[in-house]
């Protein structure tokens, strides 16, 4: 079975100072997230296996697979509690 992750559309992502602020339009609440947490939620613009996030920050940031996948998992089971992130399951 193949996950795919990609954040809900109601969610608005903004830059500021080596950090993000986003917003959930439906639940009218709002969080930060570092620089690569960001970045992650950006890419899930489109849906995204917990692999392909992991490869897109070693692409960005100067990091192993290994540490990439470790903190990638971190920040989607954060996500879930947050109802930010919608959970596509494929057979």
């Amino acid at each position: 079975m193949t996950t795919r992750y990609r954040r809900h559309p109601e969610l608005r992502l903004t830059a500021l100072e080596g950090e993000g602020v986003v917003l959930h339009l439906g639940t009218r609440r709002y969080f930060s997230v570092s620089e690569s947490g960001l970045a992650l939620l950006e890419a899930l613009e489109t849906a995204r296996t917990a692999d392909d996030l992991a490869r897109a920050l070693t692409a960005r940031y100067t990091v192993t697979l290994e540490h990439a996948a470790a903190s990638v998992g971190a920040f989607l089971e954060r996500c879930r509690g947050l109802d930010v992130l919608l959970v596509d399951r494929e057979p």
